[in-house]
């Protein structure tokens, strides 16, 4: 089977990694303002007025429906977060603007990797290497049919170059969807022989656990220290 002219293979991995920043996993920022258990609900209404995260969960939003996401499973949270936060002005390699996507690695190497590019990316827009950034570990079962382009390191959608990577990519991930396959697997651009998922559906993310945590700090440098894991 081929979907846009790439084949589509069936994958079973009971273990990825996802990073995210600690900053996700900290207490809400209401917390200090609240007594009790129903003031801060109150509060989070507030809070939820502004967040898509529960925007989508409650209504949907534009490209995302609310059927889509997921419930009453563990780091429910941050699954919907993955999806319902894109970023308008910066799509990424799969997902565009008004939908997110879960992206994650066979090895943590390849993790560091691809958000040390990121993140350096950034800071030479600032013209200051200076950063201390912490991300834990997310692992995620995921199975299903994927769009598989590990062989195809030539595609156009596997560009260094974003401007020509992205727009074929987030074609290819429209493709992916209406075919109604879970997402695609690919290699990673950022890490020479890593192995990248570009999860497009809430639902395939499964079993979600914490790990550890790891400290990427920029001292002056586009390169970074890297510590960990600190546990």
């Amino acid at each position: 089977m081929e979907v846009a002219g790439i084949p589509v293979a069936t994958l079973a991995y009971p273990k990825t990694v996802r990073l995210v920043s600690t900053a996700r996993l900290r207490p809400s920022v209401l917390e200090p303002l609240v007594d009790s258990d129903a003031e801060m609900d109150e509060l989070a209404e507030i809070e939820g007025a502004t967040s898509s995260r529960r925007q989508a969960q409650a209504t949907g939003i534009s490209g995302l429906a609310a059927n889509e996401l997921v419930y009453d499973v563990p780091h429910a949270h941050f699954i919907n977060a993955s999806f319902a936060y894109a970023k308008p002005r910066e799509p990424n390699r799969f997902n565009g603007e008004t939908r997110g996507a879960w992206y994650a690695a066979l090895s943590v190497e390849t993790c560091l990797a691809e958000i040390t590019f990121h993140m350096t990316e950034f800071l030479a827009r600032t013209g200051v290497y200076e950063a201390v950034a912490d991300y834990a570990e997310m692992f995620a079962s995921i199975s299903g049919e994927f769009l598989d382009l590990r062989t195809d390191v030539g595609h156009p959608a596997l560009s260094p170059d974003k401007a020509l990577g992205y727009p074929e990519g987030n074609r290819l991930a429209t493709e992916a969807r209406r075919a109604g396959l879970n997402g695609i697997v690919y290699p990673s651009v950022r890490h020479q022989g890593g192995t990248c998922f570009a999860i497009l559906r809430p639902a395939a993310v499964q079993s979600v656990r914490q790990g550890d945590v790891w400290r990427l700090t920029w001292k002056g440098r586009p390169q970074p220290v890297v510590d960990g894991p600190l546990g």
